[in-house]
C-alpha cells in the first residue's frame, strides 16, 4: 500500500511543478488541475500517515532507554497508546481513499418511482416520494426536471420520472432502488384501519451517446396525442412520443412537452439510460453470483425500506436504522439515513477488499 502511494505522491509533485510553469495548452490544464484534485486528498492523507509513522518510531527509540525518568516513560507509554489509536484511523481513512470509485458516482440522475400493491395509496405514496426527492434536491441545490408523469385517481401517480442533475447525485442516491413500504391510515379508509402498500424506485445513471450505442434503424418510434393536464393543447396535436428499442424490448415515453422534438429528446434520454441499465444489472447479477452485496444491489424486488405514518418512523432494513422523525424525512431531511447506507457501503467493500 505505501508504495503505491509513494508514486501518487510523486505523481502529484510531478504534476504541481507542471503547473507552476505555466507554459500549459487549456486542454492539459484542465486535465492536470482535475488529476490534482482527484490524488490530492489521497496524499494529504498519506503524508499525515507517515508523520504519525515517524513519530511512533521516535517515541519507541526514546522508551527503549535504559535511563528514562519513570514519569517520563510512564508518559511516553501512554502517548504511544493514543498514536496507535491515531495511526489505526489514518490507515482506515487511506484504505477508504484508495477503494476504486464508482464510475457512476459523478453522474446525474433519472429516478423512477412506481406504484406497487395498493391501489390508490400506493398511487399517493408515490407522489410523496417523489415530494421527498424533489426537497432533498434542493437542499443539494441539484437541478430537477419531471420527465413522465402518469397521473392516477386521488391525486396520485401510477409513475412518475425526475431527471435530477448537480454535484454527486448518484453517489448519494443510489442505495434508493428497491421497494419503499408505506404503513398508513388511507384518507378513504373509514374504518380508521392501517392500510401498508408499496412503491418501487429504480435511481439510473444517466448516459450519454458515447456510453450506450444505439442503431436508429433498431428503434420503433410512435407519436400519439397527449393525455392530461395541458389546456387547449392537449389532444390536438400528435406530441407525445414512445420510442422502443426492438433489440431488448426497452420502451421509453415522454408527453410532458408540448413539443414533439423536446418529447423525443427527453425519451431518447430515458431509452439510453433503461438500456445501459439492462446492461449493468447483467453484469451485477454475475457478480453476486461469486458474492453478494448487502448495500447498493440494485434488487428492486427487495424491500428497502419503511415508512409508519402512526408510529411516525421509517426504518431502513438494510442497516437496522429506525429514525423518529417521519415528517422531517418526508420533507427532504434524508441526509442521516443517506450517510448511514453510504459508510455502510464503505465498510462493506474494504472488507471484502481485506477477504483472501
Amino acid at each position: 500500500m505505501l508504495d503505491k502511494l509513494q508514486e501518487i505522491e510523486r505523481r502529484l509533485i510531478s504534476i504541481e511543478e507542471s503547473l507552476s510553469q505555466g507554459a500549459l495548452a487549456p486542454t492539459q490544464l484542465v486535465q492536470l488541475s482535475k488529476e490534482r484534485a482527484e490524488i490530492e486528498p489521497m496524499v494529504e492523507a498519506y503524508r499525515h500517515y507517515t508523520a504519525l509513522l515517524t513519530e511512533k518510531a521516535q517515541l519507541e527509540e526514546m522508551l527503549q532507554g535504559k535511563d528514562m525518568d519513570p514519569d517520563l516513560k510512564e508518559m511516553a507509554q501512554e502517548e504511544r497508546i493514543a498514536l496507535e489509536e491515531s495511526l489505526k484511523t489514518s490507515k482506515q481513512a487511506l484504505l477508504v481513499l484508495m477503494l476504486p470509485p464508482d464510475p457512476n458516482d459523478k453522474k446525474n440522475v433519472i429516478l423512477e418511482i412506481r406504484a406497487g400493491t395498493g391501489g390508490d395509496e400506493a398511487g399517493l405514496f408515490v407522489a410523496d416520494l417523489l415530494r421527498m426527492y424533489i426537497r432533498y434536491a434542493e437542499s443539494c441545490r441539484w437541478k430537477t426536471e419531471l420527465l413522465s408523469a402518469h397521473e392516477s385517481t386521488k391525486g396520485g401517480y401510477k409513475e412518475a420520472i425526475l431527471h435530477i442533475e448537480g454535484n454527486e447525485v448518484y453517489n448519494r442516491l443510489k442505495f434508493e432502488s428497491g421497494v419503499h413500504r408505506v404503513q398508513r391510515i388511507p384518507i378513504t379508509e373509514a374504518q380508521g384501519r392501517i392500510h401498508t402498500s408499496a412503491c418501487t424506485v429504480a435511481v439510473l445513471p444517466e448516459v450519454e451517446d458515447v456510453e450506450v450505442e444505439i442503431n436508429p434503424a433498431d428503434l420503433k418510434i410512435d407519436t400519439y396525442r397527449s393525455s392530461g393536464a395541458g389546456g387547449q393543447h392537449v389532444n390536438t396535436t400528435d406530441s407525445a412520443v414512445r420510442i422502443t428499442h426492438m433489440p431488448t424490448g426497452v420502451i421509453a415515453e415522454c408527453q410532458e412537452e408540448r413539443s414533439q422534438h423536446k418529447n423525443r429528446e427527453k425519451a431518447m434520454k430515458m431509452l439510453r439510460t433503461r438500456i445501459y441499465d439492462q446492461l449493468q444489472s447483467e453484469q451485477d447479477r454475475v457478480q453476486r453470483e461469486d458474492r453478494k452485496q448487502q448495500v447498493g444491489s440494485g434488487d428492486r424486488s427487495e424491500r428497502i425500506r419503511t415508512y409508519n405514518f402512526p408510529q411516525g418512523r421509517v426504518t431502513d432494513h438494510r442497516v437496522n436504522l429506525t429514525l423518529y422523525r417521519l415528517d422531517a424525512v418526508m420533507n427532504g431531511d434524508m441526509g442521516e439515513i443517506l450517510d448511514t447506507l453510504g459508510a455502510h457501503h464503505t465498510a462493506e467493500r474494504l472488507q471484502q477488499d481485506q477477504e483472501p
